[in-house]
Order: C-alpha cells, then sequence, then structure tokens
C-alpha cells in the first residue's frame, strides 16, 4: 500500500511538472528598467525546452562625461500560471565596464563581473507580443561596482 500511495504522489508531481508550456522560440524587444545607470537594454531570448530559455541583455550609456556598457545572460525556467499568463525564475551573470570623466579631474573607470538572479511574471498574447515584468538582484565584483544592487523592470518583446 505504501509503494502505491508514493507511486501515485510521484505520478501527480510529475504530471503537475509536466503542463505544457507555450513559450516562443525566440524573442526580441526592449527591457525598460534603470539597470544601476544602464537604462534600457536590447533583450534576446531564445527557448532551449519546453519551459527553460535562455535570456541575453545587452545595456549601454554614452553621455558628455561617461559611456559604458552590461551585457547580461541569464538561464530560466517558465511555469504557467493560467492561459497566457507564466511565472519564470533564473540565474546568471555578465559583465560590464564604463568610464567617467567630469573635466575637473574625476576620473575613473571600472570593468566589473557580476551574479544576478532574476524573477518575474510575463504575458503572452495571442498576437506575437509578449509583455514582462521582473526583478533582478546583481551583485558586483569590480573596483567601484562591489555591491548588491536591485533592477526591476519592463520588458517588450516581439516573439517569433
Amino acid at each position: 500500500m505504501k509503494k502505491l500511495f508514493l507511486l501515485g504522489v510521484f505520478a501527480l508531481g510529475f504530471a503537475s511538472f509536466s503542463s505544457a508550456q507555450e513559450i516562443a522560440e525566440n524573442a526580441i524587444g526592449l527591457r525598460l528598467g534603470d539597470s544601476d545607470g544602464f537604462g534600457t537594454e536590447i533583450t534576446y531570448q531564445r527557448a532551449l525546452g519546453d519551459n527553460n530559455r535562455l535570456e541575453v541583455d545587452l545595456g549601454w550609456r554614452s553621455g558628455d562625461n561617461y559611456d559604458g556598457f552590461k551585457l547580461a545572460g541569464l538561464y530560466q525556467w517558465v511555469w504557467n500560471i493560467e492561459g497566457g499568463f507564466n511565472w519564470y525564475a533564473g540565474a546568471g551573470g555578465g559583465l560590464g565596464s564604463y568610464s567617467y570623466d567630469n573635466n575637473a579631474g574625476d576620473d575613473y573607470s571600472d570593468t566589473f563581473v557580476f551574479v544576478a538572479g532574476d524573477v518575474g511574471i510575463e504575458y503572452s498574447f495571442d498576437f506575437p507580443l509578449l509583455l514582462s515584468l521582473d526583478f533582478r538582484p546583481e551583485l558586483g565584483f569590480g573596483d567601484y561596482n562591489d555591491d548588491l544592487d536591485f533592477d526591476i523592470a519592463l520588458g517588450i518583446r516581439y516573439q517569433f
């Protein structure tokens, strides 16, 4: 009886995790957030399976006294909530570089690496539009960027 009970629990657990996902094979767009000073990022997602994907984001900033870039890569797991609503979580990392010069002698630059987590919610419309809201904590390892930063962003992507 114990074996039958355990088999039933295992079967129910497997069925709940194997529900069909409808994530797009590819999605490209913008991730609009503060990104610790790097602003809007170009974002690309590539499905790796039925419920996991790779996301790559490139953000850059340029102004009169500064310029920089940040490249992030994340592996994400996606779970369906209801209909077109999904939630996802992931982990990854990246690298970045920036320089600052204000003509008053305050010059500095930094190249850094970081590890990141990601958790969010998304809605896939009937037409090829994907909207998402995510939270990404990043822990930087560099001379200037050596702390924990929190990034909240809105994603707008075209699915194909």
